[in-house]
């Protein structure tokens, strides 16, 4: 099976062959951006999700107001039900931006997001999404989701499934009211999203 999507990703169009070496430099040889992923494969998953969002963080530029000196680690913070376990502080350990290292945390309240550069809700949040998007709204923390409604509801960053694959959609209504500058090598690898009307 693996096999047959790795097949299909050397026939894709020239653009979806650039898209996918994007994609392989991005996520720095951890995974390949032609993973198809089944039943039994959910860590692997999570492992690309966190390969995305420690690349996030090399295309998105925060207003020097989101930390509290230029050499302040860039705080990723896990709200709710953690999916990553300990893929996520494996994939960010001893990375760094600049001068910036990261630090993961996991806070237990949307209230202790204090100093998160990163803020991440995993699954379908229900009651949470309202909770945690109320915090993160127009800050300076980048927020990232996979609920299906997260971008519709203000959030920066949706993951979604298409054809057994990770992509992801980008709220730039909301990413514009939190002072972010993102990449356009970022937004061309995304679905490009609005707040609703």
């Amino acid at each position: 099976m693996r096999s047959n999507s790795q097949s299909e990703c050397a026939r894709a169009k020239p653009s979806k062959r650039l898209l996918a070496r994007f994609l392989l430099v991005l996520l720095a040889g951890l995974v390949s951006p032609c993973l198809t992923l089944g039943q039994s494969e959910v860590s692997q998953e999570y492992q690309v999700k966190a390969a995305f969002l420690y690349n996030f963080a090399k295309f998105v530029d925060w207003p020097s107001a989101a930390f509290a000196n230029d050499k302040a680690p860039i705080t990723v913070c896990i709200y709710g039900k953690d999916p990553f376990g300990a893929t996520l502080d494996d994939t960010v350990r001893s990375k760094t931006i600049g001068a910036r290292g990261f630090v993961v945390r996991r806070p237990k309240s949307p209230k202790d997001m204090a100093g998160c550069q990163i803020a991440y809700l995993g699954g379908s949040a229900g009651d949470q999404l309202r909770d945690f998007l109320s915090i993160v709204d127009s800050s300076n923390v980048l927020s990232v989701g996979e609920d299906p409604h997260f971008a519709d509801q203000g959030g920066d960053i949706q993951f979604v499934m298409e054809d057994g694959k990770i992509r992801f959609l980008i709220n730039v209504d909301s990413v514009n009211r939190a002072g972010f500058k993102m990449s356009s090598k970022l937004l061309a690898l995304a679905k490009v999203v609005h707040d609703p009307k």
